[in-house]
């Protein structure tokens, strides 16, 4: 039996970690609680690690985001971008309320969020491992391993989600060193409360994304319902306000320089722990040439749909998506072309295979697991030209709809527990939900033409990535002609069913026999493209089952080595629940200058450009802004209301939303974004350059009292001064 070595991953955190860096587990608070203390935190973190205790039973996730319930009556705070697609789902082009902003006064004026919305309350944690891993015998290999681990997991799951209430996950961390079971309350009825126009909700649009300094009102609020009985329930004019085990107190006073903040939330991926091969691919060709995809893609969606049209709308949050990453993309390129990762992952690697050769204990221990590991990360980029163009293409509408009904059909003949996640019976309510919200994020024009670009990228592949079925399909054999592609995709949209809701939620039950015999279009596409995909998806199974053995190995090394050192050791994010902590603090992004941690009204006000699409603002804002009304809303020492502010915290994508609090866990802020020259925080921590970036609480309750009126919700929430 394969059992990781587990207490390799006990961390003993108190003198280990460096500076504020790290993302820490529930569980791990208490190893911390010296260095929290003497930080400025009031709370018992012995307390705080217990997910039933305040201030974890007001964390929520919005599976992809965060948000905090700020309410007693289930109002759950979150960024704008956060909310955007439910705002852009509601908009229309004669009610367009990503422009108009929205403010719901009374419970009934409430707007049911995009299909699929969820609130998610973790309600457990458990260490699984040694029924994940730990149950599997070291001798399978490859796909077998694979589908061993995926085994246990479903069996961990299928007994953890006793209705359709809960939704619950394994999480591995370290590679798959270890197992964690998360239990998560799953409530679906979800209503868009808030949104302030994205004339603020966006300020400084693209321009100022990942930029300081910063003047961003990014922030929404939803609502969670549930039945009367208080179970989560689908949407029903019946159904009443979700009633929270806590909820965050609101401090209008926001935060001073060097104030103690935290920062609860759901990080997305982090990627410190990899070898100087995986680093070099990333930041040498996946990230240039995925940066470059995603602008092309915007550039032909805008070419296509002129802004303010019906189609334009439809894609803004693809728009928005798409331009975050790549401009993301773009400094991960900058500071890793500018800075010394990689000759400090290669040193790192050095130093670690000498420490393992330096003991004969090690060297059986640990022996070729640095070398193994990068075998297979390079037998796993060898077709990622392919895979990638083939991703971006398979982005539209209609090709993703074909694909999913057609695996859905071929895994709707296994027994439950064999099926692939995402096609089980558990996963069908959000199936049909993604179902039923295509026709608001699709044109078929758009459509076409995004995949007319990109087919002539794949065209540029060498030969031995082409996929035969592909290229015989659209009749690429013979050579390009762009106009005939452009005439065969534009039949295939004009003669599809797939484009109709109904239709689609009735293939959701066609058995594959039928779906092979359909005539439509892109079902016969997706047919054609059927053995190829599963073939890709037997090859991907059998290199993560290689995976799952060989970064456990390399992880356990790492841990070691770093912790023989008394060097920090976390385990990277990944979507679970964690805890971080710093100051609030300015940084100096270059020589010669240095940035202040807030920003003001004035600020604001100062980047106004009246009919500019990314930095207008309201007429009510700026006149509240010269006349100096702040109400109590001021901070003293800037002599106006702070906007946003800069922290030390460790965060990344995921921790959208997450609620910033004080030592005594009152909200003060939202974080929402991270500096540019921290993006590269990924994968590589430097405690002058990562700061993240916070709405304050102050200028929150401004807008929401001084703009938009939204009495209503401020009386709802706990304001404290």
């Amino acid at each position: 039996m394969f059992k990781p070595a587990i207490a390799l991953l006990t961390l003993l955190c108190s003198g280990f970690a460096a500076a504020d860096e790290g993302m820490w587990q529930p569980h791990q608070l208490k190893d911390l609680a010296q260095t929290l203390s003497d930080k400025g935190l009031n709370l018992d973190p012995d307390k705080m690690q217990n997910l039933d205790q305040f201030p974890m039973n007001a964390i929520i996730s919005l599976g992809g985001c965060t948000a905090s319930f700020v309410s007693p009556k289930g109002l759950a705070l979150t960024n704008h971008h956060c909310a955007y697609g439910s705002i852009q789902y509601n908009s229309t082009e004669q009610n367009n309320l990503l422009e108009n902003g929205f403010v719901a006064k009374t419970l009934a004026d409430e707007l049911p969020a995009a299909p699929g919305s969820r609130i998610y309350v973790t309600e457990s944690l458990t260490d699984v491992t040694d029924k994940v891993s730990g149950a599997v015998h070291s001798a399978l290999q490859g796909e077998a391993y694979q589908q061993a681990i995926e085994a246990n997991e479903k069996a961990l799951v299928a007994a953890c989600e006793t209705s359709q209430d809960y939704r619950c996950e394994v999480f591995s961390y370290h590679g798959g060193a270890s197992y964690f079971l998360i239990k998560l309350l799953a409530i679906r009825d979800v209503r868009l409360v808030y949104a302030p126009p994205s004339s603020i909700g966006k300020f400084g649009g693209d321009t100022d994304n990942w930029m300081w300094p910063r003047h961003t009102g990014d922030w929404s609020y939803y609502r969670a319902y549930v039945g009367k009985d208080g179970k989560p329930a689908d949407y029903s004019e019946d159904n009443v306000p979700y009633t929270p085990k806590a909820h965050l107190k609101v401090n209008a006073g926001g935060v001073s320089a060097d104030d103690f903040v935290m920062v609860l939330g759901y990080p997305g991926r982090t990627n410190r722990y990899r070898t100087p091969v995986e680093v070099s691919n990333q930041f040498n060709w996946v990230y240039p040439t995925a940066k470059r995809y995603r602008e092309e893609y915007i550039d032909v969606i805008k070419a296509v749909a002129p802004k303010g049209s019906d189609a334009r709308i439809k894609y803004e949050s693809t728009i928005a998506g798409l331009a975050n990453y790549a401009k993301n993309y773009g400094s991960m390129i900058t500071s890793y072309q500018q800075g010394d990762m990689q000759a400090r992952k290669a040193e790192l690697n050095r130093q670690l295979k000498a420490w393992i050769a330096a003991d004969p204990k090690r060297q059986k221990a640990y022996g070729e697991s640095l070398d193994q590991l990068d075998r297979l990360v390079e037998k796993g980029n060898a077709m990622q030209a392919r895979d990638l163009v083939m991703g971006y293409m398979g982005r539209t509408a209609m090709w993703n709809v074909a694909k999913e009904l057609v695996k859905l059909a071929h895994e709707r003949s296994k027994p439950d527990a064999e099926r692939n996640p995402g096609y089980q019976e558990r996963d069908m309510n959000r199936f049909k939900q993604k179902m039923e919200r295509v026709n608001r994020r699709f044109d078929a024009s758009v459509d076409t033409e995004v995949l007319v670009h990109f087919i002539q990228e794949y065209l540029s592949l060498d030969s031995s990535q082409r996929v035969p079925a592909f290229d015989t399909f659209f009749g690429l054999n013979d050579g390009f002609d762009e106009a005939a592609l452009r005439e065969k995709i534009a039949t295939m949209h004009a003669n599809t069913e797939l484009d109709d809701t109904d239709t689609r939620l009735a293939l959701m039950n066609a058995d594959f026999a039928a779906l092979k015999a359909s005539d439509d279009p892109f079902i016969r596409f997706a047919v054609a493209l059927f053995d190829h995909d599963q073939a890709v998806e037997a090859q991907d199974k059998a290199l993560e089952g290689e995976l799952l053995k060989a970064r456990p190995a390399y992880m356990q090394a790492l841990i070691a080595y770093k912790q023989s050192r008394n060097e920090a050791v976390y385990a990277d994010a990944n979507s679970s629940l964690r805890i971080t902590y710093g100051n609030v603090k300015g940084y100096s992004p270059k020589d010669g200058m240095m940035a202040l941690p807030f920003t003001t009204l004035e600020g604001q006000l100062a980047k106004y450009i009246p009919g500019d699409e990314e930095f207008d603002l309201p007429a009510s804002v700026r006149s509240h802004i010269q006349d100096k009304d702040y109400g109590p809303y001021a901070n003293p020492e800037l002599g106006s209301v702070a906007v946003n502010f800069l922290s030390t915290v460790d965060t990344t994508g995921g921790n959208s939303g997450s609620p910033t609090l004080n030592g005594d866990g009152e909200l003060v802020g939202l974080l929402f974004d991270g500096v540019y020259e921290s993006v590269i925080g990924d994968w590589d921590y430097d405690p002058n350059l990562n700061r993240s970036i916070h709405v304050s609480t102050p200028y929150m309750l401004w807008v929401m009292d001084k703009i938009d009126g939204a009495h209503n919700l401020l009386e709802e929430m706990t304001i404290v001064e």
